[in-house]
């Protein structure tokens, strides 16, 4: 047996005895890459039950509240103003409209619901909506995410405080390979937001996005960068580049099935608390792989037929996809009665009821 191969089983051993691991170097994340497929399926399998029921999957639903005219130049997105895409700018969307897909969302079985903003940072401005929102969702009984940009700390204390759980900022890619694809913010810009994040007292959803011409040492470094960090994210989203026409990278090299697997895999024991997120990029898996991602860790998913602007498998098939497997959603305790639901629900629209929402958001 190999030097190497020994390495990362001890390290590998360590991560099944409780201990997460925030030292890794990209040598033994690519060690663990480099294991036979089956081995890495085991030991990926076998820290997920560690963790988690191996059965469940976690499943949140994802809105765009505010559509196109982003001004960063990110390579693989529909939404940067600097590209020709087919996509409509469309203003940010109603309070009552959102809580409306919201509603509809928690009916279909989600538990957390994500609203994605596509801005550089939120302005002073769309606070007091964005506030809101979270204020209605949570009411729901639903966890809440948001995604919009950049945040400084004390709008990272804004939204603790009208009580979002989670925050998505995603790393997107390695550091080496990281001016490749965004020039207009800097990696260490992503670092600071998380950081606001966690200061401010939300759980963090950092993941990143394979597909985009890296190569194996980029993808290794990707996940060493969320695995060191301090705690690691509750969530970790892995997204499989969704080709958009218009786009610098809509003509890239497709991603073997197998290296986005792997990826899943070594996610999963680098990060063995987190949650896994099988994401963007399923439109174009059939149900045997997203059933191998499910083996590797993966446990968490979006529902629905658009993620932001690219798609994703309807509803439906999800369900029937869990039949097959035998998987259940995962569930959350929901603590609010239905006389405190009606009084947060009225306290997060009341002031709204008679306003046009919608406004110029750029």
């Amino acid at each position: 047996m190999s030097l190497s191969v020994n390495a990362t089983i001890k390290t590998t051993e360590n991560t099944i005895n409780d201990e997460v691991k925030h030292n890794w170097t990209i040598a033994e994340v690519k060690a663990l890459f480099d294991l036979p497929f089956n081995d890495l399926m085991f030991k990926a399998q076998t820290i997920h039950r560690q963790h988690f029921n191996a059965n469940e999957v976690q499943v949140s639903t994802l809105l765009s509240i505010k559509t196109g005219a982003c001004p960063e130049d990110c390579k693989y997105c529909s939404q940067s103003a600097r590209y020709k895409t087919d996509i409509d700018k469309e203003r940010l969307m109603e309070v009552e409209k959102v809580l409306e897909a919201a509603t509809k969302a928690k009916e279909m079985g989600s538990t957390r619901f994500c609203m994605g903003a596509a801005w550089r940072n939120p302005k002073e401005r769309d606070m007091p909506y964005v506030l809101d929102m979270v204020k209605g969702v949570k009411a729901l009984g639903l966890e809440t995410c948001m995604t919009l940009g950049m945040l400084s700390e004390d709008q990272a204390q804004q939204l603790n405080a009208a009580g979002l759980d989670y925050y998505n900022h995603n790393l997107d890619t390695s550091p080496e390979n990281y001016n490749n694809i965004i020039t207009t913010r800097t990696f260490q810009d992503r670092l600071d937001t998380l950081d606001n994040v966690r200061s401010a007292g939300m759980k963090v959803c950092s993941g990143g996005i394979v597909g985009m011409g890296e190569n194996n040492s980029d993808r290794a470094s990707l996940l060493a960068q969320l695995a060191n960090l301090k705690p690691q994210p509750e969530s970790v989203p892995i997204n499989m580049l969704v080709k958009m026409e218009g786009t610098p990278l809509s003509d890239v090299d497709d991603l073997d099935s197998f290296d986005f697997i792997r990826c899943i895999a070594v996610a999963r024991i680098m990060m063995p608390k987190s949650h896994v997120r099988l994401s963007a990029g399923r439109s174009a898996m059939n149900e045997q792989m997203q059933a191998m991602c499910f083996l590797a860790g993966a446990n968490s998913i979006f529902y629905g037929c658009k993620l932001l602007t690219a798609k994703n498998p309807e509803t439906n098939q999800d369900i029937a996809l869990f039949e097959k497997l035998g998987i259940n959603t995962e569930t959350i305790a929901d603590n609010n009665n239905e006389q405190q639901v009606a009084k947060q629900l009225a306290t997060a629209i009341v002031d709204k009821q008679h306003e046009d929402l919608f406004y110029n958001a750029q």
